[in-house]
């Protein structure tokens, strides 16, 4: 056990998806999973292990921000065997093909954070995902006729007071959308030896100002969960 999660070895299976928010962990939880149970809920960070098509397969949160999922992946990567992790989350579209409801399956990660400094590298490091969980990834939002783009996000600090100045920049390199967590997932996964892949729903558009209802963001999320879900599966 950590300071932060209660759960014992075992608990968790070898695959575990992470929403930011804990209410979206207990809801993947009891709508999707075949008999779950709460393994942890120190600070109300809801923990779930179940299956899925017969996998075992756990979800839990991560919570917002590149520190807090810091934190619970190199728990879960080094603490509790856990060996691919799933992000599950929203994201801010930047590229104008970049469409609400899309999915943006992150190949790699940019960020304005100051995270990366902490492993001590020489240069600047590229966080990436990994090829396998990727490559199942387009195939089941193939299959499923899922509309997605794969390339770089921005994991981005800050949330607030964004300048349309700096995103332009980020847009026209290239980077399709922005969010908060996947640049200190998929660094914890190349430390540890492990594996991650961020999966996103585009919520809003930081250019259009176009956003989702919630009851949109529901059936939007469903698409991703799913998602995510049937790449567990194949593991």
């Amino acid at each position: 056990m950590t300071p932060h999660n209660s759960a014992k070895k075992g608990d968790f299976a070898k695959t575990v998806l992470m929403p930011g928010d804990p209410l979206r962990s207990e809801f993947v939880a009891k709508n999707y999973l075949e008999a779950p149970r709460l393994v942890n809920n120190v600070r109300g960070v809801q923990g779930y292990t179940g299956t899925y098509k017969g996998k075992p397969v756990s979800v839990m949160a991560s919570g917002m921000g590149m520190p807090s999922m810091g934190i619970y992946s190199y728990e879960l990567y080094n603490f509790y065997g856990v060996e691919n992790i799933i992000r599950i989350g929203s994201a801010g579209g930047l590229s104008s093909d970049v469409k609400l409801r899309d999915i943006v399956i992150a190949a790699s990660a940019c960020t304005d954070s100051n995270y990366l400094n902490s492993f001590g590298l020489s240069g600047s490091y590229s966080p990436i995902c990994d090829f396998e969980l990727l490559k199942y990834a387009v195939s089941e939002a193939e299959s499923a006729g899922i509309g997605y783009h794969v390339g770089n996000v921005l994991s981005t600090d800050l949330f607030y007071g964004g300048e349309d100045e700096k995103n332009e920049k980020w847009r026209d390199m290239g980077v399709l959308a922005v969010e908060m967590e996947t640049a200190a997932l998929y660094a914890n996964a190349a430390a540890a030896g492990k594996r991650a892949l961020s999966v996103c729903t585009v919520s809003d558009h930081i250019f259009t100002g176009e956003s989702l209802e919630p009851e949109e963001r529901e059936r939007g999320f469903g698409e991703m969960i799913k998602l995510a879900l049937d790449i567990s599966a194949r593991m």
